[in-house]
């Protein structure tokens, strides 16, 4: 007998072996026909699978993210499948499911069309509709080389001689097409229903610029339409929501070709800088940290003790003068153990908390450059912590408190919390490791929240805790980190002497609260749209005239709002009111306010906010209403 257990528990018993969709027929008609796939002891496999011996099973429906992840794979083969209908001379590479769908890429002699987009998605549709079966077999590594180099596919041959020999690879056949894969897959092209290409791009064969461009078509695909709408409707948002169009739109920044990656701040765009920055520095002073400088470009030969240099020189920015060859300096962490290292240090003078808004430099790829996003000059609201092993739970729950206390702030109230475990280049042996590792998990713990751990995502020199946000879109995005690091004091000789007078290595906890601050402002216009709330608006309030005769009551009622230390634009153009009214919506403004000869003969002054009229107002309710906006520090 064969025994099966099930995720509830209970035992299903076979006197021969089964195939999973097998299984889930045995349970009932409805759960046969929703199956995509299995769990067997864990491992995901095809409903074809065949059992030969006890294990446990889940049945994988749309229900599931593994589910959802199955059909995305399977929408790129049969992207693959409709293309090669349609263009039979196109080459098939590569398709992977992605987050939140699929792509596939293609060689092929012309570039595809819009118009080619709409046929190949057609043509899928036709061949979901037919509910082609699809077929798992295997094939040895040679006798695979030789089927696709029969077809015609280089590609796929060039990929499978990369495997080593006598392998034996799997197959997925559906209708006229197969490709290489792992799998598993849908059973049939009919559970295939929602999806959606979105567009081409370019890209280079296996990643490398050395090799030839092929066509990347993307798509997205969903288990359910209602899934699909409400994605489609987050890009049309995110659309609208775009830093770079809004930084254009409010004034904020601009970027050139003269300077990539660099941002060339306006006066709004760096007012809007400052308010994050004097933030961030008064919460640092209230947690203890001292400010520090370090300088930009440091001798190559302190980047080679650090380790930067064997680990991180191709992102690193080299310059050189009087036959000395110097870095632009990545990250601040070893400056900041030069200032460390300047004094004799003492267990008493433990922790030391220094902070940086430290201006680095990062050699980033051209292609991966993304607005104020992704750049190649930024600026960290970094710090380092000195302390001994004893005081890391306490720092990492100071760390985490504040960190919480920012994002709520900025408006950011779904956090999720991340380790970032041992990359596979990286210093220190298995066992610094090994205690790195435990000291992060033990940090999480004290600090009384849950993680997902990410294997092989940490930083050369320590595991990190990765801060991730959701902004208004559900979209996340990794800010803050905490780092654990044994090696950088190690590798420059940072010491303290110890309550027994030897000589100790401090631990350094390298923290980010915001991370690149280009970046979080990046991600601050599009949660905010461009619509600051009022604390953070570069530009707080306008005051308008409608005619001359109001010019001096618009100019005195302005010179009170920023004597009050508000943030005022004074407008006394010779414009219509309605068409100055127009202007400051587009430019989301926090308050307009506007006086007419009523208004100057009432002492009063009319309020209009974002999208609502206020009527009219006394300066002094106007200015108890903006205090009540403005958060306490």
């Amino acid at each position: 007998m064969l025994d099966i257990r099930l995720p509830d528990g209970s035992i299903r018993s076979f006197d021969k072996p089964v195939t999973v969709y097998e299984v889930a027929a045995s349970i009932g008609t409805g759960l046969a026909r929703a199956a995509l796939a299995g769990r067997v002891d864990g491992v995901l496999v095809d409903t074809s699978y065949c059992i030969d011996r006890n294990v446990g099973l889940a049945i994988v429906t749309d229900k599931d993210a593994d589910g959802l992840s199955i059909i995305r794979h399977s929408t790129a083969h049969l992207l693959a499948y409709a293309v090669k209908e349609l263009f039979p001379d196109a080459q098939v590479t590569i398709g992977p499911e992605i987050e939140n769908g699929f792509y596939y890429d293609f060689a092929y002699k012309r570039p595809f069309t819009p118009e080619d987009l709409i046929a190949i998605e057609k043509k899928m549709a036709e061949l979901a509709k037919k509910d082609i079966a699809v077929e798992r077999y295997e094939l040895p590594r040679d006798e695979a080389i030789a089927y696709f180099k029969s077809i015609g596919e280089a590609y796929k041959a060039e990929i499978i001689e990369s495997i080593p020999a006598g392998e034996v690879l799997s197959l997925y056949r559906e209708g006229e097409f197969t490709d290489l894969c792992r799998g598993p897959h849908v059973p049939s092209t009919g559970k295939l229903k929602i999806f959606k290409l979105m567009k081409v791009a370019g890209a280079y064969w296996r990643g490398d610029s050395k090799n030839e461009m092929l066509q990347r078509i993307y798509g997205t695909a969903w288990a359910k339409k209602e899934d699909l709408d409400a994605y489609l409707y987050m890009l049309e948002e995110a659309e609208k929501r775009d830093h770079r169009k809004l930084g254009v739109q409010l004034d904020l920044f601009h970027l050139q070709d003269e300077a990539p990656g660099m941002v060339f701040w306006h006066p709004k765009g760096w007012q809007l800088w400052q308010n994050v920055e004097q933030y961030m520095r008064g919460k640092l002073v209230q947690e203890g940290y001292q400010e520090v400088r370090t300088p930009m470009m440091m001798d190559v030969s302190l980047w080679q003790k650090s380790g930067h240099w064997q680990n991180y020189q191709e992102n690193m920015f080299i310059t050189e003068s009087e036959k000395r060859d110097y870095a632009v300096k990545p990250m601040n962490c070893p400056g900041h153990i030069q200032i460390f290292n300047n004094s004799l240090r003492s267990y008493r003078d433990l922790p030391l908390r220094y902070a940086e808004f430290g201006s680095c430099h990062r050699n980033e790829p051209g292609g991966a450059l993304h607005g104020i996003m992704r750049v190649r000059g930024f600026v960290q609201d970094d710090g380092h912590i000195f302390c001994t092993e004893d005081q890391v739970n306490q720092e990492a729950m100071a760390f985490h408190r504040l960190t919480m206390e920012v994002y709520q702030r900025f408006g950011f109230d779904k956090v999720t919390i991340k380790l970032a475990l041992r990359p596979e280049k990286r210093l220190g042996s298995e066992e610094v490791w090994d205690k790195a590792e435990q000291g992060m998990r033990a940090a999480l713990q004290a600090c009384g929240v849950a993680w997902e751990e990410l294997p092989g995502e940490g930083a050369f020199y320590g595991p990190k805790i990765e801060y991730h946000v959701k902004d208004a879109l559900g979209r996340s995005w990794q800010c803050g980190t905490l780092q654990l690091d044994f090696m950088l004091p190690e590798s420059l000789d940072a010491e303290y002497v110890a309550d027994d007078n030897s000589r100790k290595r401090p631990v350094m906890l390298h923290r980010a609260v915001l991370g690149s601050l280009e970046r979080f402002l990046g991600i601050l216009i599009e949660n905010h749209a461009g619509a600051f709330p009022l604390w953070l608006a570069p530009v707080q309030l306008v005051v308008m005239n409608i005619t001359e005769a109001q010019s001096d009551y618009a100019s005195e009622i302005a010179e009170t709002l920023k004597k009050q230390g508000f943030r005022v634009h004074l407008d006394l153009r010779n414009e219509k009111i309605g068409y100055k009214i127009r202007e400051y919506s587009l430019q989301k403004l926090p308050y307009q306010i506007i006086v007419g000869d009523k208004e100057k003969a009432a002492g009063l002054v009319a309020v209009r906010t974002r999208g609502e009229d206020l009527g009219t107002l006394s300066l002094e309710a106007l200015v108890a209403r903006l205090r009540a906006e403005i958060p306490a520090v």
